[in-house]
């Protein structure tokens, strides 16, 4: 069985979020190879300059401060903050690390990025709650790394502090960045979850989710070595 999705398996993007730069956000070879079947980026101050570089237009590159709003075809964007940091090989920080709101007629979102916990996740909840989906990350965490990364545990208490109905917990099973297991992000999280009776989809990479409607997701990480 192959573990490998590729750009040729993605479909044509309307809108892309990039959160930050780093390498596991910010793939060269997956971004340029991607550049003629994106319509538009929506990111952070800085994060512009590296696509520009590669090729992308900058009509079509929207970078927000914290706190700003961009609508966009039928939505409305909003970048929030996220406790993270930036930057590409030496450089540090030289760009915005995000967080955003994605607004639609019927339905709110909410990307998280890479954050560790902190209070901003109840603040956004208060003032841009409540959300229907959270996508939070869930992987490549460490004791060590607690300010800049979300333990599993605490990516329930962040759901719940965003007041969200439904996560979705990413950022796990491909990069090894951390020590942990490969796959005890979802072992972790789902036991969390089913623990404090809080509703998760678990979508294997390449699934489509509907948001409007219920999704049935598997634990499609048991049986594989």
């Amino acid at each position: 069985m192959s573990h490998n999705y590729t750009v040729d398996q993605m479909p044509d993007i309307d809108i892309l979020v990039l959160t930050h730069d780093h390498w596991d956000h910010l793939d060269y070879p997956t971004i340029k190879k991607l550049k003629d079947r994106v319509k538009d980026v929506v990111t952070g101050i800085g994060v512009g300059a590296h696509l520009e570089k590669w090729g992308y237009s900058p009509e079509h590159v929207h970078e927000l401060y914290w706190g700003e709003s961009l609508d966009l075809d039928s939505l409305k964007f909003t970048a929030t903050p996220a406790r993270h940091f930036s930057g590409r090989w030496l450089k540090r920080n030289t760009s915005l690390w995000s967080s955003f709101v994605v607004q639609a007629d019927s339905l709110k979102l909410f990307v998280g990025g890479d954050s560790g916990y902190g209070t901003h996740f109840k603040e956004i909840g208060e003032k841009y709650g409540p959300f229907d989906l959270a996508i939070l990350e869930n992987g490549q965490y460490n004791e060590n790394w607690q300010y800049i990364h979300l333990m599993p545990e605490e990516a329930i208490t962040a759901a719940t502090d965003l007041q969200t109905k439904m996560l979705i917990p990413v950022h796990n099973s491909k990069f090894p960045l951390a020590n942990h297991a490969w796959d005890e992000p979802m072992i972790r999280i789902t036991k969390e979850a089913k623990s404090k009776n809080f509703p998760i989809w678990t979508p294997k990479m390449g699934q489509i989710i509907k948001l409007d409607s219920d999704n049935e997701t598997k634990y499609w990480w048991e049986g594989i070595e």
